[in-house]
């Protein structure tokens, strides 16, 4: 009878789980309070719930529910060949934000890379990305300066107190930086400790901070943060810049391209 019983328990569990996997698939968000009245259960079941899908990494618990994680692979090599399309929508909409004699900091990931690939005029580019600063390495008039440290494998970019001293001694018009994940409350985030250092420094020494990122990531949040929302100027996806999803992101004086 006790066996019955916990094998009742265990799949109505299961059922719950998926039950707040799909619906975070379709709203983006889950709140603890509709999620307990839509399937019964206390708040404190609910809760218990999210935290288990957090440890296996399905999701990211915020305060009074959770959100999605985003859609990252993890390393340079596995996220080159993803995208392609969408990445060079991004560059060339990035491009136009761009005029000769500035000075620009290019982040890590690749779709700062393609950024970088269809640079073609006089510039100073700054940047920690080890395959951009080797694909602008030798173009005419455009002075490229490498962030020098530690190299991270995964994700190609140097790292560390000699590149971040560089970025403090910079003073540069526009950071094009890559986004792992933004939020229109948490702000912009990401898995990895370290990189979130770089990216801090770098948008302490910018003018201009504009966001590289397909629309998927946004309304996604990670462990680290890098900078509050408004921190941005622009936010530059793939999608029709009047999508409803970056309303929220309008009303806090984001443009969007």
């Amino acid at each position: 009878m006790c066996n019955f019983i916990a094998n009742i328990c265990k799949m109505l569990k299961e059922e719950r789980l998926e039950f707040i996997i799909n619906q975070l698939r379709s709203n983006q968000s889950v709140k603890l309070g509709a999620l307990s009245e839509a399937l019964r259960v206390s708040e404190d079941t609910i809760r218990r719930d999210i935290e288990g899908l957090a440890k296996n990494g399905l999701l990211t618990k915020v305060r009074g529910g959770a959100i999605p994680h985003s859609p990252n692979a993890h390393s340079f090599g596995e996220r080159i060949h993803a995208s392609e399309k969408e990445k060079e929508i991004i560059a060339r909409k990035a491009l136009s934000l761009i005029r000769p004699g500035q000075t620009l900091l290019l982040d890590g990931g690749t779709t700062t890379y393609a950024l970088a690939g269809l640079l073609d005029m006089p510039l100073t580019i700054i940047t920690n990305n080890i395959p951009a600063a080797a694909l602008l390495a030798g173009r005419k008039n455009m002075e490229v300066i490498i962030a020098g440290g530690r190299i991270l494998p995964d994700s190609r970019v140097t790292a560390g107190a000699h590149a971040i001293s560089l970025f403090e001694e910079s003073h540069v018009d526009i950071c094009f930086i890559g986004v792992c994940s933004l939020h229109h409350e948490i702000g912009v985030s990401s898995i990895d400790y370290f990189e979130c250092e770089m990216k801090r420094a770098m948008v302490r020494c910018s003018d201009q901070v504009v966001a590289l990122t397909g629309h998927a990531k946004i309304g996604t949040a990670e462990t680290y943060k890098i900078c509050p929302i408004d921190t941005l100027d622009y936010i530059v996806t793939e999608i029709d810049p009047g999508d409803e999803l970056f309303g929220p992101y309008r009303d806090r004086d984001i443009r969007i391209c």
